[in-house]
């Protein structure tokens, strides 16, 4: 194992955060050249623009590192580029929780995968993301679309029952880091909560736990699904058209996994028909949302722009998963949220 590491922060990042990330581990040898990457943002996802010099510059400075704090712009591009020019890389970190994704569009062969470690920031995001799961099921049971629609026209609507939580079942499909709080914060309100997961886990406040060849059966008699999946092949559209169409009428759809997982122009005739009552989308298939997208239309909709992950503490908790995992890579432990480079999640 090495004794020291040279890091390279490849997305902007406040000073205080590169300080922290120097006391956490004193070993890692860290390069960080803020004009290069421009101011931090809650958006991580800008790019700074540089000058020719400065491109070369920060080129150099990638091609140099040991480690890479963020994949390089966000792109893919940029990562490929990187990964072919400097042979001594062994580790990048990817600031999303579903950076696997910049992985596999790099188009990396398989030496680059068997030589570098990628990993990703998931569970960083659990706590607020799970809190929006909660805040998307809730709207649907307190009636949000009608009572927001009566408003606006200025009308006292008949007074209504809405959903209790002791009454109700909740279906949260993913029981990842975000599925699981997420089932925990639901169960402690007193809703029923199962689990879609490909394989069995342990998970606080799940009543029972369904293969995903069951979907449409627990669809049927959910009242609410929550979506905490990551992009891959076997997660494509798995809110699927047949899906929907098994689904217990009104009952509530919350995604604060990945857009690719739903089959959008199925989701949006099924809200817009009723029979799926509530939709709260953190995310969507195309990012923006395009302009022409009936989602944005409809009532019963809820359009986030990808914000539910961002808290306060976000970019603070990346730098100590990273600190802790560089810590991990020099004293040769397995590190945490290592990137499946076969289904790139």
């Amino acid at each position: 194992m090495p004794d020291r590491l040279r890091v390279v922060i490849a997305t902007a990042q406040t000073t205080e955060n590169i300080e922290l990330l120097r006391m956490r581990e004193p070993r890692l040898d860290v390069v960080f050249e803020p004009e290069l990457l421009g101011p931090p943002s809650e958006n991580w996802m800008v790019r700074h623009e540089r000058t020719p010099e400065q491109q070369r510059r920060f080129d150099e400075l990638l091609d140099s590192a040991d480690a890479l704090f963020g994949v390089p712009d966000q792109s893919s591009k940029a990562l490929a580029r990187v990964v072919a020019a400097n042979p001594g890389l062994r580790w990048v970190h990817t600031i999303p929780a579903g950076g696997g994704q910049q992985v596999k569009a790099a188009g990396l062969d398989p030496d680059a995968l068997a030589r570098i470690v990628f990993t990703t920031s998931a569970g960083v995001h659990a706590e607020p993301l799970a809190e929006f799961a909660v805040f998307g099921v809730l709207a649907g049971a307190k009636l949000l679309p009608q009572l927001r629609a009566a408003q606006i026209r200025h009308e006292w609507m008949p007074r209504v029952a809405m959903g209790l939580a002791p009454d109700m079942t909740v279906a949260v499909v993913g029981l990842g880091a975000i599925g699981r709080l997420t089932a925990s914060k639901l169960a402690g309100l007193g809703y029923r909560v199962v689990g879609v997961h490909r394989r069995k886990v342990q998970a606080e406040g799940v009543a029972q736990i369904y293969p995903v060849e069951k979907l449409a059966e627990v669809a049927a008699t959910a009242d609410a699904i929550v979506l905490a999946l990551p992009a891959t092949a076997q997660t494509e559209r798995m809110l699927s058209r047949e899906v929907l169409a098994a689904i217990k009428p009104g009952a509530s759809v919350v995604n604060v996994g990945r857009g690719s997982t739903v089959d959008e122009p199925a989701l949006a005739e099924a809200l817009a028909e009723g029979r799926v009552g509530f939709a709260a989308l953190d995310v969507t298939a195309v990012e923006p949302l395009p302009a022409d997208s009936p989602l944005w239309d409809l009532p019963n909709a809820l359009i986030s722009p990808h914000t539910a992950a961002i808290s306060p503490h976000e970019s603070r908790l990346i730098v100590e998963l990273f600190a802790a995992n560089a810590s991990a890579f020099l004293d040769g432990l397995p590190l945490k949220n290592v990137v499946n480079t076969v289904e790139f999640y």
